[in-house]
């Protein structure tokens, strides 16, 4: 992932930390919960964001996601089912390299990966499809 996907989670944390400290001046306890809940929240955001990762391999496209075991889990898209990968452009994807893609599936909608923030993401387009067409290409023989 993009080191942009990493904004949002610093952004609640200092606003949650904020709220910390005013309520830290009428009750020091909950100011105290508050900052604690923050920093647990932070974390384990940072660690959901580590812990996603985008690959291929012989049956498809996937992407892996979780920190816990009871919320670790594996989406994707089989090569014989990929319609396509494409990229998302923007001045702000272009000059952060941080792109939002999407794998399509070519029967349904619900079952396209969408993943956004992804660093060089216009990269792993290239790639997918790049994969992709090679499969195609091994299918017709």
């Amino acid at each position: 992932m993009s080191w942009v996907a990493y904004v949002r989670p610093v952004l609640v944390f200092f606003l949650l930390s904020a709220l910390g400290v005013v309520l830290g001046t009428l009750n020091p306890s909950l100011g105290v919960v508050v900052a604690l809940v923050a920093l647990a929240i932070f974390v384990y955001q940072v660690l959901y964001l580590r812990s996603m990762i985008l690959f291929t391999d012989d049956d498809g496209v996937w992407f892996f996601r979780g920190v816990f075991p009871w919320n670790k889990g594996i989406t994707g898209v089989k090569w014989r089912d990929v319609e396509d990968a494409v990229f998302f452009t923007g001045f702000v994807s272009w000059a952060f390299n941080s792109y939002s893609i999407r794998v399509g599936h070519r029967f349904t909608k619900a079952s396209e990966l969408v993943i956004p923030n992804v660093r060089d993401g216009h990269n792993a387009v290239v790639h997918i499809n790049e994969v992709h067409l090679a499969r195609l290409g091994d299918s017709d023989r």
